[in-house]
């Protein structure tokens, strides 16, 4: 009884996770895509604490960089590239103007810390985003019919 029951639970958290019955080329997309997932939420997590205690450190940068590619080469699908272009843009432009310097003057080194911490979700974004830049060049690039 007790083995019927485990079998149960774990069939019903592998439906819940999504992960394919058999082990194969499935099974193997659900891994990366697993990855990307991981990586994508590590890489926001460590941006945002970097930001906050160490926004000079190389090693956290280096770290971050890497993410970002995985993240790129991994996380997003054809459909997500213009969205994700559009939303890496942004982070880039608001992370390198240090617009939130003004909340200096509401508590003391605020500014600071939202700039850094912004700077740091860019310095993640950004490698993807050239990962997709070039993905989206390839595509035009291809010939085929264009009406």
């Amino acid at each position: 009884m007790a083995k019927e029951t485990t079998t149960k639970g774990v069939s019903t958290l592998r439906r819940l996770l999504g992960v394919p019955e058999r082990k194969g080329l499935s099974y193997i997309r659900w891994l990366l895509s697993l990855a990307g997932a991981v990586g994508f939420l590590a890489g926001y997590v460590i941006a945002v604490v970097a930001g906050i205690w160490w926004p000079t450190n190389g090693a956290l940068i280096a770290l971050l960089v890497i993410l970002g590619l995985v993240v790129g080469f991994i996380n997003i699908t054809g459909r997500e590239i213009v969205p994700y272009l559009i939303a890496a843009i942004a982070l880039v432009l608001v992370g390198g103007l240090k617009i939130f310097g003004p909340l200096n003057l509401v508590v003391g080194g605020l500014g600071d810390r939202v700039n850094d911490i912004v700077m740091m979700l860019a310095i993640f974004t950004a490698p993807a985003a050239v990962v997709q830049a070039i993905r989206a060049g390839m595509a035009l690039a291809r010939p085929g019919d264009r009406e």
